[in-house]
C-alpha cells in the first residue's frame, strides 16, 4: 500500500470520526455513531498495519487478542452503575499509552532529536501521565477504594503549583540537553504525582466535569503522539476526542455554573460544619413526612400528568427497569410520563441516558432541563428516583449554600412531588435538601427497585 493511499485512508478514517461525533449528538442515532465512529478506527488500523516500520505480524496478533479478550471480558462484566469508572479507566488507559510510546521513541531515538520531535514527545509524556494517574484516582474515587469527598490540607494549591513549576522546568531541562536520561525519569515521575496531587482535591459531584476533562487530557496526548511518529490518524484523532471533550466540560460546567477553575481547585463537597444546614433553616421549618407505597400509587395512577426525575441513586438501586415498567403501566392508564434529565445527573456525563437506555426507555421520551423546566409548574406529579443536589431548591433560595446558583430541575413547582430514597443522607455536596420537608412532598423511604415493583403490583390490582 502505497504512502498515498496510507494518507486517503486516513482521510476516510476522519470523515467518519466526524459522522460519528455528529450523530453521538442525540440519543437517538447515538448507536449508529458508535458504529461510524468504529469502522473508522478499523480503516485506520488496517492502513497502519501497512507501513513498512510497523512491528511483526505476529506480534501485533498477540497484541489484538490480548487487548480484544480484555476488552470483551470488561464489556460484558461492567453494570450500568459501573460505567463512570470504566470509563475514567479507559481514559486512563488512552493517556498512558500515549505516554508508553513517547517514553519508548525517547530511549530509540535520544539522543538525535529534532527540536519540535522533542517538544511534542515531552507533551504526550506529560499530558499522558497526568492523565493515566488522575484517571486512577478518579477511578477508585468512583469505585469507593478511594473517599468521594475532597482530600484537602493546608497549601495544597501552592504545593501543586509549585510542583507543575518543577515539572515544566525538567521538561526544558530535557530539551536542552536530549541526553539526560536521569532528569527524564524523574520528569516521569513528578508527573505521575501531579495528576494524583490534582484529582484527589475534587469531590465526587464534580466527577462529570473531571471524566469529560480527562477524556479531553487523552485526545491531546494521542494528538501529541501522533506528531511524534508523524502519523495522521493519531494527530486527527486525538484532536478531535480532545476538542470534543473540551467542549462538553465547558457544557458539563455552564450545568453547574461554576467555572472550571472552582472545580478544580474549589474542593466542592468539603462543607464545613453549619453550612450543611444551611438549605433547610433559611428556607422551610418543618418535619419529614413520610409516606407509604400504596399512598404514593395512589397519587400516580390518579394524575394526568407525571415527570420522573431520575439521578444515581436510581442506577445504584438497578431500578431502571422498574421506571420504565411504571412509566408503561401509567401511559397505559392514560396519564402522560416524560423524563427530566439533568446534565450532571449521575457520575458522568450523559449517565442517566445511559442507565434508562438500558432499560429500553423511548429516546422521544428523555428531555433536557432547559427543554422541561417550565413544565413542572404545569405538572401533576414529579417523581424523584435517587435524585439529590440536582432538584435542592437551595440552588435557587439560599445564597448562602455552596450550590447557590446552579442550575437545578424545577421539580418543587410541580403540584405533588413523591421522593423515592433510602435515607435522609444528603447528597455528593453534603447538603441538607429543603424539597425533602415542603408540604407538596411525599417521602416513601426504602430501596427504589423494591419500592417501585410494590408500587406496579398495587397499580395493578
Amino acid at each position: 500500500m502505497t504512502p498515498q493511499i496510507i494518507d486517503f485512508s486516513y482521510l476516510v478514517a476522519a470523515v467518519l470520526f466526524m459522522l460519528g461525533l455528529k450523530r453521538l449528538s442525540s440519543p437517538a442515532t447515538a448507536r449508529a455513531g458508535n458504529r461510524l465512529s468504529m469502522l473508522g478506527m478499523a480503516v485506520a488500523v488496517i492502513a497502519t498495519l501497512f507501513k513498512q516500520e510497523i512491528l511483526s505480524f505476529t506480534l501485533i496478533l498477540v497484541g489484538l487478542a490480548i487487548g480484544t479478550a480484555i476488552g470483551a471480558v470488561a464489556a460484558r462484566r461492567v453494570k450500568m452503575t459501573s460505567m463512570p469508572q470504566m470509563i475514567a479507566i479507559f481514559n486512563g488507559c488512552g493517556g498512558g499509552a500515549s505516554a508508553l510510546v513517547a517514553i519508548s521513541e525517547f530511549y530509540r531515538v535520544s539522543p538525535d532529536f529534532k527540536s519540535f520531535m522533542l517538544a511534542t514527545l515531552l507533551l504526550s509524556v506529560i499530558v499522558g501521565l497526568v492523565t493515566f494517574s488522575g484517571s486512577i484516582v478518579a477511578f477508585g474515587k468512583l469505585r469507593g477504594s478511594i473517599s468521594g469527598r475532597p482530600m484537602v490540607y493546608t497549601g495544597q494549591r501552592a504545593v501543586n503549583v509549585l510542583l507543575a513549576a518543577v515539572v515544566i522546568a525538567m521538561a526544558i531541562g530535557v530539551q536542552l540537553f536530549p541526553a539526560g536520561a536521569t532528569l527524564f525519569c524523574g520528569l516521569i515521575l513528578l508527573t505521575l504525582l501531579l495528576g494524583v496531587l490534582l484529582v484527589i482535591p475534587i469531590g465526587g459531584a464534580d466527577m462529570p466535569v473531571v471524566i469529560s476533562l480527562l477524556n479531553s487530557l487523552s485526545g491531546v496526548a494521542v494528538s501529541m503522539t501522533g506528531f511524534v511518529l508523524g502519523n495522521n490518524a493519531l494527530i486527527i484523532v486525538g484532536s478531535l476526542v480532545g476538542a470534543a471533550g473540551l467542549i462538553l466540560t465547558k457544557l458539563m460546567c455552564e450545568a453547574m455554573n461554576r467555572s472550571l477553575s472552582n472545580v478544580l481547585f474549589g474542593a466542592f463537597g468539603a462543607v464545613k460544619g453549619g453550612v450543611a444546614a444551611a438549605g433547610v433553616a433559611a428556607v422551610t421549618t418543618g418535619a419529614v413526612k413520610s409516606y407509604t407505597v400504596e399512598d404514593a400509587a395512589t397519587m400516580l395512577e390518579n394524575a394526568r400528568t407525571l415527570i420522573i426525575t431520575p439521578g444515581y441513586g436510581m442506577a445504584v438501586a438497578q431500578a431502571q427497569h422498574a421506571v420504565r415498567e411504571l412509566s408503561d403501566v401509567l401511559e397505559e392508564m392514560g396519564v402522560q410520563v416524560r423524563f427530566a434529565i439533568h446534565p450532571v445527573a449521575g457520575r458522568m456525563p450523559g449517565h442517566m441516558n445511559v442507565v434508562l437506555a438500558e432499560a429500553n426507555v423511548p429516546y422521544d421520551k428523555l428531555f433536557a432541563m432547559d427543554d422541561i423546566n417550565a413544565d413542572f409548574a404545569h405538572t401533576d406529579v414529579a417523581l424523584v428516583v435517587g435524585a439529590n443536589d440536582v432538584v435542592n431548591p437551595a440552588a435557587k433560595n439560599v445564597p448562602e449554600s455552596p450550590i447557590y446558583g446552579m442550575p437545578i430541575l424545577n421539580v418543587d413547582q410541580a403540584k405533588t412531588v413523591i421522593v423515592l430514597k433510602r435515607s435522609m443522607r444528603p447528597g455528593f455536596a453534603g447538603i441538607e435538601n429543603d424539597l425533602f420537608l415542603r408540604d407538596n412532598t411525599m417521602m416513601v423511604f426504602g430501596d427504589a427497585k423494591e419500592t417501585l415493583q410494590k408500587v406496579i403490583s398495587h397499580i395493578k390490582g
